[in-house]
């Protein structure tokens, strides 16, 4: 689950991770109380106007802008509130619609009194799954895309595995704050911020954390200016108050519809439509679909416990993707049983009406053959299959 700046920057705080303060409005009436308030405590007119989507390269889309005084403020403020904003990285790129900004951050200038002064780094925590350790990415060129970074000056990118059992010790701290050039108070402050940054990580159960700028004041204090903050969505159950953060309207409308379902939906650019039990059949069934010549439109796992219902609704969300030419039911019948999940495609096929789209469905496991002479008998333009390989030559087929 994917939280917002502030939101990020709310954990950030419990943990004593030192950040550039600001307030979070949904209004430009209330975004100019908070202005005023941050003024009140800062002594200064200046600050920083962030648009709060889920997509970074805001400032590139015109989603950051600094004020220096209250009418620069209260026009970017209206300006960004209610945008339709295009990044690097929302859907479509900068070519695409973009996402509404329904919220800002009022933020202090981090960088006042003296810019030129300021040092940018970037900073991140992600587990490599290839080492099972968790990793400290840093690097000297903060406020820039970290893949352009790595791929056009590799040896400016530096890596820092931390040991699980070990656990986060002084020397990894300090190895972040050499590799950074940093000496002095600097240095110290640098590696107080990191392991502070790693106790976030490891107590908001994050799936990421992404720090860029960090930033090196010239007072050689050491802050987070921005933050990217991704939380496990399995450990969700135990982080209650993070879980409420969540944001439905930044996420794909279709697989929180899904997710209502209790199904696990993914939306993908292709146009034959999966229907599967199980995330490992999944993955095999996009691979067959795309061996057939065709390429999956969707990663739909209807679960172990499917029932005529929600069948139905799987039916009706791949349906409403207009790239979709065909769908592929592929069902392991273990846990449930064919005949149920057939019974299902029959009862949603007749209740949907006018299907357009072929279907071809394969069924294998329990009551495989009740299934099968189910949808054969059914009356229904749904073509049922036995091997893997037969369902795949069916799409082929129907998608030639």
């Amino acid at each position: 689950m994917n939280l917002h700046e502030y939101q990020g920057k709310s954990i950030l705080v419990k943990y004593g991770v030192p950040i550039q303060n600001g307030y979070a409005a949904d209004s430009v009436e209330e975004a100019m109380t908070k202005y005023d308030q941050l003024a009140e405590e800062t002594g200064s007119k200046f600050a920083v106007i962030k648009a709060q989507i889920h997509a970074g390269g805001r400032g590139k889309g015109g989603g950051v802008k600094l004020a220096k005084n209250r009418d620069e403020a209260k026009e970017h403020i209206s300006n960004i509130l209610g945008m339709q904003l295009k990044t690097p990285q929302t859907p479509g790129g900068m070519e695409g619609p973009g996402k509404k900004v329904n919220k800002i951050l009022v933020a202090e200038d981090a960088y006042a009194p003296d810019f030129a002064a300021c040092k940018e780094y970037y900073i991140s925590i992600l587990m490599d799954r290839g080492r099972k350790q968790n990793v400290i990415i840093h690097s000297t060129q903060g406020g820039m895309d970290i893949e352009a970074v790595a791929e056009e000056t590799p040896h400016l990118v530096h890596k820092t595995y931390i040991d699980p059992e070990l656990g986060m010790q002084p020397f990894n701290a300090r190895e972040v704050a050499f590799n950074l050039g940093l000496s002095g108070l600097a240095f110290k402050n640098m590696t107080k911020f990191i392991y502070k940054l790693y106790a976030a990580y490891l107590g908001a159960d994050s799936a990421l954390i992404e720090i860029n700028p960090c930033l090196h004041k010239p007072d050689d204090s050491i802050i987070a200016v921005d933050c990217k903050f991704s939380i496990d969505g399995n450990a969700l159950y135990r982080q209650k108050e993070i879980a409420a953060m969540r944001d439905v309207t930044e996420e794909d409308a279709t697989e929180v519809e899904a997710q209502s379902y209790g199904l696990n939906f993914v939306n993908l650019d292709g146009n034959v439509g999966c229907m599967v039990n199980g995330a490992g059949l999944a993955m095999a069934t996009m691979d067959i679909i795309k061996l057939s010549g065709g390429e999956p439109a969707n990663f739909l796992d209807v679960g172990g416990t499917a029932d005529a219902a929600r069948v139905e609704q799987a039916f009706r969300i791949i349906l409403r993707d207009p790239n979709v030419e065909a769908i592929l039911i592929n069902i392991f019948g273990g846990i449930v049983r064919c005949d149920r999940v057939a019974q299902g495609v029959v009862d949603a096929y007749k209740n949907i009406g006018d299907i357009k789209v072929p279907i071809i469905v394969r069924l294998q496991g329990t009551n495989a053959d009740i299934a099968k002479k189910l949808i054969d008998e059914s009356g229904l333009n749904v073509r049922s299959a036995v091997a893997l390989q037969e369902a795949a030559d069916v799409v082929k087929e129907v998608l030639s």
